[in-house]
C-alpha cells in the first residue's frame, strides 16, 4: 500500500514538474514519456539525453529504464530457465520412455520365445498325435484281429464241444450195442 502511495507521489511530482517547466515544449506535455523520448531520439539523431529534461523527469526515467532492464532480464533468465527446465525435462522423458522401450523389447523377446516353445510343442503334439493316432489305429487293427481270432476260436470250440458230445453219444451207443451183441 505505501509503495503504491509513494509512486502516486512520485507521478503526480513528475506531472507537476513536467508542467511547471518551461523549457518543455507544449507538444511534449500532452505525449507519453515513451513518445517524447522516441521523439528527442529521432530529432537529436543520438542517445544522449536532451537538455530539455529536469532532475524529476531524468530520475523518472532513469527508474522507469532500470524497471524495464530489469524485467527484460528477468523474463531473459525465465525464459532461458524456462528452456533449460523444458530440455531437462525432455531429457528425463526420453530416458524414461527409453527404459520403458527396453523393458519392452525384453517381455518381446520373452514372449516370442514362450510362443515359439508352446508352437513346438503343437507341433511336436501335433506329430505325437498323429503319430499316436497311427499307433492306436494299428493297436486297434490288432485287437480287432484278436477278437476276431478269439471268436473264431471261441466258435471253433462250442463245435468242437458239440462234436465231442456227439462223439460221445455215438460212443456210449456202440457200446451198448456191443455189450448187447455180446450177451
Amino acid at each position: 500500500m505505501s509503495s503504491l502511495l509513494s509512486r502516486n507521489k512520485d507521478q503526480s511530482n513528475t506531472r507537476k514538474s513536467l508542467s511547471d517547466s518551461s523549457t518543455v515544449s507544449p507538444s511534449a506535455t500532452t505525449r507519453s514519456p515513451r513518445h517524447e523520448r522516441v521523439s528527442r531520439l529521432s530529432s537529436s539523431g543520438s542517445s544522449e539525453p536532451s537538455k530539455e529534461r529536469t532532475p524529476s523527469t531524468e530520475a523518472y526515467f532513469a527508474r522507469r529504464e532500470n524497471r524495464l532492464a530489469a524485467r527484460k532480464k528477468a523474463e531473459e533468465e525465465a525464459a532461458g530457465n524456462d528452456y533449460k527446465k523444458m530440455y531437462e525435462e525432455a531429457l528425463a522423458t526420453n530416458e524414461k520412455l527409453k527404459s520403458r522401450l527396453e523393458i519392452s523389447k525384453q517381455e518381446q523377446v520373452l514372449v516370442q520365445a514362450q510362443l515359439e516353445k508352446v508352437t513346438q510343442k503343437k507341433g511336436s503334439v501335433a506329430d505325437n498325435s498323429s503319430n499316436m493316432l497311427e499307433t492306436e489305429k494299428k493297436e486297434r487293427q490288432v485287437l480287432e484281429k484278436k477278437i476276431a481270432d478269439m471268436e473264431q476260436e471261441v466258435k471253433t470250440k462250442t463245435d468242437l464241444k458239440m462234436e465231442n458230445q456227439r462223439l460221445k453219444d455215438e460212443n456210449g451207443a456202440l457200446i451198448r450195442v456191443i455189450s448187447k451183441l455180446s450177451k
